[in-house]
């Protein structure tokens, strides 16, 4: 079993809980051990980069100092906090003078030079597509999803790697290798307005319902993300754009370490959708994925 370390992000000890117990107990039944950083802390999320650009290098930098202690690769699974470590390890590296600065700040050298990755990319590339069709005991068959990955976790393609920036793929495989009818469309990495959401919320309700629209268009029945202010975003303004379309759409919308678990069999999936704001239990049961 190899062994990362794990940045587990705020929104996975909070409003996202069933991302992060679905992702560590997920990578656990692939093979994949994910230790969590000791004494980690926010990574300054979608606003620190806002309010100043120094507070938006630190705020991740202390986190890779804590990860370069550690001495392993980092592993990731909110798409924002993915964004801002690699953003900060970047810029870290590439400027002596603001790497000084940032360790002043806050005590530790922060010039990490593991690699900070994807879980999606780690089960892709460490489990293998074979592999985890091998370990598959509940086939997500009749499932029609499309796979979000909102306009964070693949971009900018200088500072990311693995997939294709416009047109990612490597979650579409994934889910296919689980045995769901995956849709095509091109809004994959279309941003849902997550950022904004509170601020100006009658833009996010446009944004996400023609999300909505265009998955339906494409002929799918869900959505499934690696990111849990997309996730959050998109289920509670669903709900809103229902009070202001004249159409109504009913899409759950998964994590997708979520649905590696229910294709694996585990029991946990049920406590996991439990805790969505949009129930996805009806439209598993209905497709006969899930029976129970």
């Amino acid at each position: 079993m190899r062994t990362y370390s794990y940045y587990p992000g705020c929104s996975q000890i909070s409003s996202a809980e069933e991302y992060g117990d679905s992702a560590v107990k997920a990578a656990g039944a692939l093979g994949i051990r994910l230790e969590t950083l000791p004494d980690w802390s926010c990574c300054g999320a979608s606003s620190a980069h806002m309010t100043n650009h120094l507070l938006s290098v630190a705020l991740p930098a202390r986190n890779l100092a804590r990860a370069r202690r550690a001495g392993r690769d980092l592993v990731v699974v909110c798409a924002a906090c993915y964004h801002n470590l690699r953003a900060a390890q970047k810029e870290i590296l590439e400027d002596g003078e603001l790497a000084a600065r940032v360790e002043r700040i806050i005590g530790h050298d922060p010039r990490f030079r593991g690699r900070i990755v994807h879980l999606l990319d780690v089960v892709y590339e460490e489990v293998g597509l074979e592999a985890l069709r091998e370990r598959v005991v509940n086939p997500l068959r009749g499932l029609k999803p499309v796979s979000y990955y909102g306009c964070l976790m693949a971009r900018p393609p200088e500072m990311m790697e693995g997939d294709n920036p416009d047109n990612p793929g490597r979650m579409d495989e994934l889910l296919s290798t689980l045995g769901a009818e995956v849709r095509p469309w091109s809004y994959k990495t279309d941003c849902c307005g997550g950022s904004l959401s509170l601020t100006r919320t009658d833009v996010v309700v446009g944004l996400v319902n023609r999300l909505f629209e265009a998955a339906e268009e494409a002929g799918a029945d869900c959505l499934v993300t690696a990111c849990p202010m997309c996730l959050a975003n998109l289920e509670m303004r669903q709900r809103e754009g229902k009070l202001r379309f004249a159409h109504q759409h009913d899409l759950p919308v998964f994590f997708f370490t979520e649905l590696i678990g229910l294709a694996l069999g585990m029991e946990e999936a049920e406590r996991w959708f439990s805790k969505h704001l949009l129930d996805p239990r009806p439209l598993l049961w209905r497709t006969g994925v899930r029976t129970g």
